[in-house]
């Protein structure tokens, strides 16, 4: 179809935005990371960017298969999560040494080449091991399909969510008579909920954290608003850009009023400033087991729906299999089923905050009895997701060249029209650029699924 050839120079030279460090140092994990298990005919290479709680998470999963798996030895590693990892997984792929088995942000699988750098699961080895499409959320899984095959194989979706403070919210008389935050239909109702709960926090500390001069969570927040409004990106053929500067403003002035009304402190810790007992904080999901940890009585929300539409900003793990020529044989098929297990015995994974992307396991009573999970697992059926093209994604060119523009308006160094102008000018660039990993724009990517 015309495309050029892909090499380690090729990756190495026009990485578009990713930089290549003199080492990508990483740790192997769990207990068959060096070697063999004994007795096992199998090995699976698994990488993956898991660190922390997640990756303490991840590890003990891992050691469950290996349990009752003996015949399959997982050698699993964990390398620097962002760029660095995608970077070297793209390096890795190109030069035919990949591992059998990656985990990627969903939003990031369109630019990677699908088809050159990342083969497609076969969803009848899925199927034999228990994962089927009508398994998951209908939205989700088509993220993960690429001119008709499926590349991603979904995880989880991780939110951005609204933490509050029950006994802050009681005092204010904000609660419901379910314990649990009183309905947000509107800015106006927001602001006077804000305005309450001011009235009886803590002095000296902040009414709500929304990390107001970090690019990635200002770049999510405004995801999340503007697709509330109902905002588009670009055409169903990514040839035209449909962005809406008057809803992008709109948005913009809702988050830097935040800043104006004096209910956030600029540069405060948001998640120190919430456990010493703010109100409220707009954070990931991941931040659950922190905050249960500190034993706070507190729930989480989806983003409230303040411009009439639920919607909350979602991205996604995914399970990938990094191209390798000749890919088949028993490897392989250990890699469908490894993935395959770990996507089916998820309420682990549930326990570090993230929502589970196989929906049997949301219906369980076990996950059923998680909170605040339980609270905010509405967010699976309205996602606010980054548009389908190759810049877009976790840590990618979007978000990049959009999140410091949104933080100068929240910030107040620039006006919000003119901000919601710079980022219309800076799609429109976005648009006709071409993807470093095959030479194509997005109209030429083939990402409609």
């Amino acid at each position: 179809m015309g495309r050029p050839d892909l090499s380690r120079r090729h990756l190495l030279s026009a990485a578009g935005g990713l930089t290549v460090a003199a080492g990508f140092g990483f740790a192997a994990l769990g207990t068959g990371a060096d070697a063999l298990a004994s007795g096992a005919d199998t090995r699976v290479r698994y990488w993956n960017l898991f660190s922390g709680g997640d990756g303490a998470n991840m590890i003990a999963m891992l050691d469950a298969f290996r349990k009752a798996h003996p015949g399959i030895d997982v050698k699993d590693s964990t390398l620097q999560w962002g760029n660095p990892f995608y970077t070297k997984l793209a390096m890795a792929a190109a030069g035919n040494r990949a591992p059998d088995l990656g985990v990627m942000h969903m939003g990031r699988v369109t630019g990677f080449s699908p088809g050159r750098l990342l083969d497609p699961w076969d969803v009848d080895l899925l199927a034999k091991y228990g994962v089927r499409e009508q398994d998951y959320n209908p939205a989700l899984w088509k993220r993960g399909v690429i001119d008709g095959k499926l590349y991603a194989l979904p995880l989880d979706i991780h939110v951005q969510l609204c933490f509050y403070r029950k006994d802050v919210l009681k005092k204010a008389g904000l609660l419901g008579d379910d314990g649990r935050m009183i309905p947000v239909t509107s800015t106006d109702e927001w602001f006077d909920v804000l305005k309450k709960a001011r009235a009886v926090q803590k002095k000296g500390l902040q009414t709500i954290g929304l990390w107001t001069n970090d690019q990635n969570f200002q770049w999510w927040f405004f995801v999340a608003f503007y697709t509330q409004l109902g905002g588009r990106w670009f055409n169903d053929d990514n040839t035209e850009v449909l962005f809406d500067p008057d809803k992008a403003t709109q948005v913009l002035e809702f988050l830097r009023r935040h800043v104006t009304d004096g209910y956030v402190i600029p540069g405060a810790p948001t998640g120190e400033q919430f456990i010493n007992g703010a109100p409220f904080t707009w954070e990931g999901n991941w931040s659950v087991p922190v905050f249960s940890g500190a034993k706070l009585d507190y729930g989480a929300t989806p983003l409230p729906p303040v411009f009439g539409k639920q919607a909350t900003h979602a991205e996604s793990h995914a399970f990938v299999l990094p191209h390798q020529a000749g890919r088949g044989g028993a490897t392989n098929e250990g890699a469908h089923e490894l993935a395959a297990y770990v996507v089916t015995h998820a309420l682990q994974w549930a326990a570090g905050g993230h929502i589970p992307a196989y929906t049997p396991t949301l219906s369980t009573a076990a996950y059923k009895k998680l909170t605040p999970q339980n609270e905010y697992v509405s967010a699976m059926d309205h996602q606010a997701t980054e548009p389908k093209v190759w810049f877009a994604g976790s840590t990618g060119v979007l978000a990049q060249d959009l999140g410091p523009v949104v933080v100068s308006s929240t910030m107040g160094s620039a006006k919000p029209a003119s901000v919601a102008q710079t980022m219309k000018r800076h799609l429109t660039r976005l648009l006709a650029s071409k993807n470093p990993m095959d030479g194509r724009t997005a109209a030429q990517g083939g990402a409609v699924a």
